[in-house]
């Protein structure tokens, strides 16, 4: 599965962002899609999972009540609502996809988008 991630960029502090990864190869198969982050001098860190269809995802604490994550299969595409945006929430925004969700939340997902650098000002 190949991974394209869009939609970073420079937001206030409490503003809101949106971030899109679109799956394309072989999307036939279930797999868990998620989002990871990595911000300067610190290492990658899970953000957000979801299984396939859906019914299923799971949040690190620090975003839980600021962030979703939902997926729409028609167009292969895992989306990821951020708001009430921190500074602290400054990084390089990845996202994955495997077929085990422990591989996706534990950054070891065969598959990975180029990242997307989300800046939020104070």
């Amino acid at each position: 599965v190949q991974l394209q991630a869009s939609g970073g960029g420079l937001v206030q502090a409490g503003g809101s962002l949106r971030l899109s990864c679109a799956a394309s190869g072989r999307t036939g198969s279930p797999y868990y899609m998620g989002w990871l982050r990595q911000a300067p001098g610190k290492e990658r860190e899970f953000v957000a999972a979801i299984n396939w269809s859906g019914s299923m995802s799971t949040y690190a604490d620090f975003v839980k009540g600021r962030f979703t994550i939902s997926r729409d299969n028609a167009k292969n595409t895992v989306y990821l609502q951020m708001n009430s945006l921190k500074p602290e929430d400054t990084a390089v925004y990845y996202c994955a996809a495997d077929a085990a969700l422990r591989a996706v939340v534990a950054g070891n997902s065969g598959s990975w988008g180029q990242g997307t650098l989300v800046t939020v000002s104070s």
